[in-house]
């Protein structure tokens, strides 16, 4: 009886400690971000750039299938307002929403988070510093410092979004310039960081070579290295979609890749 006893405690003590070891996954039912479940499955994921509020030109990118529409915030004068229509209005279509920021700010992350972004992309990321800064204001505690408040995002995906969100929303962070790619080890290391994207257009821009040189294709090269080193997604332009180890994209729909 001893024995039954002691073997029972041994087979109960090792399942809870393989539980309490196991990586974090969302608990059934909780997982909303298609992006992250198809990355996770293996797939390639592609995404349509959005510069306008109009919500039924959004409406047929969003049905072109696209995995996610990119909210472009960097570089057009859209509004936080004009966003949270544009999310609203998308509810229920089969891409999900992702917002590029202007910049790791707390205010920026925190308006794109309330309002139902369920990806954050960050535009010229060049220090851990600001990949860390990332994650932490798109993060709820314990992981970051994301705040609650009155906000759109638990209408869109339900009433335990709080202890949802960590598992759903991602970080997409930017390397778009030299200085960045001299970081790209350690940025790409960053807890938290889901994707990392090589920014093949700025890139060229803050380097002054074209896609193709050597020297520029070595950039990429080190940008993919680290990334694919530190176990995240690799992202780039859909043009790229045929690169080894790249398998988020931005797809061109109505725009220009960046």
């Amino acid at each position: 009886m001893k024995t039954v006893i002691r073997i029972t405690f041994v087979a109960v003590l090792g399942a809870a400690l393989a539980t309490a070891l196991a990586p974090s996954q969302p608990a059934a039912g909780t997982s909303y971000n298609t992006v992250k479940q198809k990355l996770l499955e293996g797939k390639q994921v592609f995404g349509a750039t959005l510069t306008t509020g109009d919500v039924e030109a959004a409406k047929k990118m969003a049905e072109s299938g696209y995995d996610y529409f990119w909210i472009e915030m960097q570089h057009s004068p859209m509004t936080y307002e004009t966003a949270a229509a544009l999310i609203k209005g998308l509810q229920g279509h089969p891409a999900v929403p992702f917002i590029r920021v202007p910049d790791a700010t707390e205010g920026d992350i925190q308006k794109a988070t309330d309002i139902g972004a369920l990806g954050i992309i960050v535009p010229m990321v060049e220090t851990v510093e600001k990949a860390m800064a990332a994650v932490r204001y798109a993060k709820y505690p314990p992981v970051g410092r994301r705040s609650t408040g009155s906000m759109q995002a638990p209408s869109l995906w339900g009433k335990d979004y709080r202890k949802t969100a960590n598992d759903n929303v991602m970080v997409v962070i930017q390397i778009e310039s030299p200085e960045g790619v001299a970081n790209a080890e350690k940025i790409a290391a960053v807890p938290g960081v889901d994707v990392v994207f090589a920014a093949s257009v700025d890139l060229s821009n803050f380097t002054g070579m074209e896609i193709g040189q050597p020297k520029y294709e070595d950039l990429i090269t080190r940008i993919k290295d680290a990334t694919l080193k530190a176990g995240k997604w690799l992202a780039g332009p859909g043009s790229w979609s045929g690169r080894k180890g790249f398998t988020f994209f931005q797809g061109r729909g109505a725009y220009k890749e960046i």
